[in-house]
């Protein structure tokens, strides 16, 4: 009988055993940091990422605008927001974000991301985007 029990809780278990389930992505705690230290120098208002585009990275309510062009962050699909796809280099090296290469439209320069920050707002999004 304690097999049965042992199988029958392994066998509900393994689904879900290595996925990678992660902690809840705060946005106060995890997300406005990395975009204080990666994005808010030009996309604070009066900067060139924000001249240019619309985009203004200094609080929730104005990340989840988006740009003059629309939404940037579609809650719950990482792969379908286009901050995560710029951010996460899944489009052209001319929307490089932050500007590093040679090839980016930006003329200003900062630091590329680190693949957990990258992770971080993939995680965040897939998680909702939440105002948490």
């Amino acid at each position: 009988m304690r097999s049965s029990v042992v199988i029958i809780g392994l066998a509900i278990a393994a689904p879900f055993l290595g996925t990678g389930c992660s902690k809840q992505v705060s946005y106060a705690a995890d997300i406005q940091p990395l975009l204080n230290q990666y994005c808010v120098q030009c996309h604070d208002g009066t900067g060139e990422g924000s001249q240019k585009s619309g985009f203004i990275m200094t609080n929730y309510d104005s990340v989840m605008k988006g740009t003059k062009f629309g939404p940037v962050v579609v809650a719950g699909d990482s792969e379908s927001s286009t901050l995560y796809r710029i951010i996460s280099g899944k489009v052209s090296p001319k929307i490089d974000m932050p500007p590093t290469g040679p090839e980016s439209v930006a003329i200003g320069r900062g630091h590329k991301m680190t693949p957990d920050a990258i992770t971080a707002f993939q995680q965040w999004i897939d998680q909702g985007a939440l105002n948490n």
